[in-house]
């Protein structure tokens, strides 16, 4: 069940039922310029992520950093786990950003703002990803940047603040809350 739900309405605007192999994409979507798509990262794949902004959307997407390759404005490589290392508990940092998928065929560019969570949040977040790794022990940079919300945006900090940007961020689970209310 793929779905595109109106935030203030809180009404289903698109609904896509799918098999088991329809992946998670905001290319099946129907998107118009202006729209400001709010979502989980499950949709931090490039070519869904171009496909929206092709049609003029804005992005708001909890960032999966190693669905993608990260560039810094500069276009160099950017490792995530070495930039954010230094940074301090409870605070907010934002980054310039390229996301390209694997082959280099999508790329989008824009702003990745990373929250660093405090000691017992982020010690919960890295057990949570000790558990769910299927193969093995995660990487050091996993643990590492499970202590952080990491959310990608096309939207300007001039446009909207890093801290209104995740503020918006948690307004995505008011979507699972409605699904729970319509199963």
């Amino acid at each position: 069940l793929h779905i595109v739900m109106d935030l203030l309405s809180l009404q289903f605007i698109e609904v896509l039922v799918s098999d088991v192999h329809t992946g998670e994409t905001l290319k099946h979507f129907t998107l118009t310029p202006g729209d400001v798509v709010l979502a989980d990262r499950g949709y931090a794949q490039c070519q869904g992520m171009c496909a929206a902004v092709q049609q003029g959307a804005a992005l708001i997407v909890r960032l999966n950093p190693f669905s993608v390759v990260l560039s810094d404005a500069a276009g160099a490589p950017l490792e995530l786990s070495t930039a954010l290392k230094r940074q301090k508990t409870a605070t907010l940092r934002t980054l310039v950003v390229t996301l390209r998928a694997a082959g280099g065929q999508h790329e989008v560019q824009g702003w990745v703002h990373a929250y660093r969570l405090n000691t017992e949040q982020a010690n919960r977040a890295r057990q949570k990803c000790r558990q769910g790794h299927k193969k093995g022990a995660p990487s050091a940079a996993s643990l590492l940047l499970a202590g952080w919300v990491l959310v990608f945006t096309t939207l300007a900090p001039a446009v909207l603040s890093a801290q209104t940007i995740m503020v918006l961020y948690r307004c995505r689970w008011q979507v699972e809350i409605a699904i729970k209310r319509w199963k």
